[in-house]
């Protein structure tokens, strides 16, 4: 999200692969498999600060800055200038296997009057979502860096910002563009005399509460009003546009500040087109731990940018200011609270804060955060320029223009030894994280998946050496070689009978990660993707061991269609099943039974956001009003899954409640709505149930009265 006028240490990593097919693991990271991202390492481009390859698409005059000395200013990067970089082997030599990118639709062209000149290189302020962005290339250019990130294996992420167009003003409509949305160059309507209500018009958020944040601007920018059935069309048409041009995931910015009822509309219409890896902005700062982030990541069909992983991180090996203790009660939380905790984006930084690498820092505290990042449960992303050591605090300054691509660099030969890793070793990209030894300078921890096993041993002090004793692992008996010795010091390690570590020193600045393959007897599920679909839809089941001969999907107790079987991947059908939440199992042909895995939400059909408004609901202290029916999406008459806490401050004002509800299309609902309290004490409205039909497609507005 744009954010406008907004211990010495020393890693080793000894991989040692007893066994295991490399070629069969690697199918998981392969841009076939556009919902699964376990095994890939992402790499965020901010496209106009990477490379510039085709210089005649440069802007002019006042949004250009030519060296880049203006980093507020356009400074040259585009599609070309990555596509040069996929040919001479950047990314494949680094091992990334998929790149997000800056918004690639139309931006605004206007500079904003403030005393840099602000622009748009960004690629947030949006003007037209289904046209290119020019200064970053044209459609068939667009086209040509999908085809040519696939020959190499590579899957592409587009960033795509639906909560709003450009910064806007309600009295000053000659405020840059202020706000105007156009169609494919013909314009829809702009934020003055928006006639056709395609805007919010409630101020700005002072971020007080979710509420605030979602249903007044985010800053000065021009804040979609998603009910508005011409903006949920264009929206989610614009995104089929790009979802039809190949791309393989979809960063959504800002989901702290959208309805959540027609996010979920908008993933539905994702999964039930063409469906891709999906991930979210919730923006989290040091230390902040919210409830409603961990149910957003469980409910709305995406994943997150964690931002509990990438804070806790920074605050262990940037600032100091907690130790590996602190670091492992947050790993433990969060696979708790996470449903799928193996899906969430990690990162030590990225465009909306300080670069991890500080001028003054030493670069072996990123070798070091690198290197837990790349071990650590979760898709990986790394910021463009990490691998180079990149500096800069605050907002423009995080943004720079990068001029090195040096392959040589100790970070980016980290990135590249564990990126292969994470293709060889499924523990990465699907294992429970178990914490093995801990202080509060060392910790060690391992990640199992089946019979592959990865043991990580970090000691962040700059000064002391600790002796290792009584260390068990999953890891079976044998010598273990430190592959980066050159790299990183490394030493090697001895596994006896039983996991038992001999004894030894990890020196001041020390780690290791120590790996080994085999093979699961029972098929094993690490990730299905996606979470969320409707009846007769397509997800792809990933893990080991499923055999090469087609065995049979259960989703609940239903039967799924397979489509295609292979020892790492099943694709089926989902069956016809009631709305609601559900496990999945595989059964080898042979009889053997997997774990289960989920839940995975089956939808009660196609999706539409309804704004449920409810008047004369009065309440006493501590006491909300909720929303719940006779469909799953209203929790299916369950008090305790019952929709809410509903609003009352800015659509409408207390004793009136609203919420945006994704429910089932073209459908008769009952409802009621209830009250209750942080004890979960309940008081069900009295009389009838309410009736609505649902819209056959976009948005729909109920209205009721509460029944005392």
């Amino acid at each position: 999200m744009l954010k406008k006028a907004m211990s010495l240490t020393v890693v080793f990593v000894l991989i040692f692969s007893l066994y295991g097919p490399f070629a069969d693991n690697y199918a998981n990271a392969s841009t076939d498999n556009k919902v699964n991202y376990s095994n890939d390492v992402i790499y965020q481009i901010m496209t106009d600060r990477f490379s510039d390859g085709n210089a005649n698409n440069n802007p002019t005059g006042s949004l250009f800055s030519a060296d880049c000395s203006n980093l507020r200013k356009y400074c040259g990067g585009d599609w070309q200038g990555i596509i040069n970089k996929l040919n001479d082997g950047y990314f494949t030599d680094m091992g990334i296997t998929a790149l997000w990118i800056s918004q690639p639709v139309e931006n605004v062209y206007s500079v904003l009057n403030d005393t840099a000149g602000t622009t748009s290189y960004h690629g947030y302020w949006a003007r037209d979502f289904k046209k290119t962005n020019p200064f970053f290339g044209t459609m068939q250019e667009f086209q040509t860096l999908i085809n040519t990130a696939h020959q190499k294996g590579i899957k592409v992420i587009i960033d795509f910002a639906p909560n709003h167009t450009s910064p806007a003003s309600e009295d000053t409509p000659s405020y840059m563009e202020n706000g105007r949305l156009y169609d494919n160059g013909s314009l829809v309507g702009g934020y003055s005399n928006d006639t056709k209500d395609l805007f919010h018009h409630n101020g700005g958020t002072d971020f007080s509460s979710i509420e605030d944040g979602i249903y007044r601007n985010l800053y000065d920018l021009a804040d979609f009003n998603h009910q508005n059935p011409t903006v949920d069309k264009y929206l989610k048409d614009s995104v089929k546009l790009w979802l039809d041009m190949g791309i393989d995931g979809i960063r959504v910015d800002a989901v702290k500040h959208m309805p959540f009822g027609w996010q979920k509309t908008f993933m539905e219409t994702i999964y039930s087109y063409k469906p891709v890896f999906t991930f979210g902005e919730w923006f989290l700062g040091e230390n902040e731990v919210d409830q409603n982030y961990y149910n957003f990541a469980n409910t709305a069909g995406m994943s997150l940018l964690d931002f509990r992983f990438g804070q806790k991180l920074r605050q262990v090996l940037r600032n100091g200011s907690d130790n590996w203790n602190g670091f492992n009660s947050m790993i433990t939380e969060s696979e708790a609270k996470y449903e799928q905790a193996a899906d969430q984006v990690t990162f030590l930084d990225n465009h909306d804060m300080d670069r991890f690498h500080f001028d003054g820092a030493d670069v072996k505290n990123t070798d070091l955060a690198l290197a837990v990042m790349l071990t650590s449960r979760g898709v990986p992303n790394v910021y463009y320029g990490t691998e180079q050591y990149m500096t800069g605090n605050g907002d423009p300054n995080n943004r720079k223009k990068q001029t090195s691509f040096n392959k040589t660099t100790k970070a980016y030969q980290i990135i590249s030894k564990l990126a292969a890793l994470r293709k060889s070793n499924q523990a990465l990209g699907y294992g429970k994280t178990k914490e093995r030894w801990i202080n509060n300078d060392v910790y060690i921890y391992e990640r199992t998946f089946g019979k592959d096993v990865v043991l990580v041993a970090v000691n962040k002090s700059k000064t002391a050496s600790y002796n290792i004793t009584n260390l068990t692992t999953a890891l079976s008996a044998g010598s273990y070689s430190d592959q980066l010795t050159s790299l990183l010091n490394g030493n090697s390690l001895s596994v006896g009978s039983g996991g038992a570590v001999s004894a030894f020193d990890l020196s001041p600045g020390e780690a290791g990660v120590y790996s080994s393959n085999g093979t699961a007897a029972a098929p094993a599920i690490g990730q299905i993707g996606p979470v969320m679909a409707v009846p007769g839809s397509t997800i792809t089941i990933s893990g080991e061991s499923f055999g090469t001969s087609v065995g049979s999907v259960k989703v609940g107790t239903g039967n799924a269609a397979v489509l295609s079987w292979s020892n790492t991947e099943i694709r089926a059908q989902v069956p016809v099943l009631a709305g609601g939440n559900y496990q999945v199992s595989v059964t080898s042909s042979g009889g053997t039974v997997s774990n289960t895995y989920g839940p995975v939400e089956v939808l009660s059909g196609k999706q539409s956001s309804v704004r449920f408004i409810v008047n004369n609901a009065t309440t006493s202290p501590g006491q909300s009003v909720y929303i719940v029916g006779n469909v799953s999406e209203l929790g299916n008459w369950d008090a305790a899954k019952a929709i809410g806490p509903m609003y009352n401050q800015v659509i409408t004002k207390y004793p009136g409640w609203y919420y945006d509800v994704s429910v089932p299309a073209g459908r008769n609902v009952e409802f009621k709505f209830i009250k209750k309290d942080a004890s979960g004490n309940v008081v069900w409205e009295s009389g009838a149930n309410h009736f609505y039909t649902t819209p056959s497609s976009g948005p729909g507005t109920s209205i009721s009265n509460f029944q005392n």
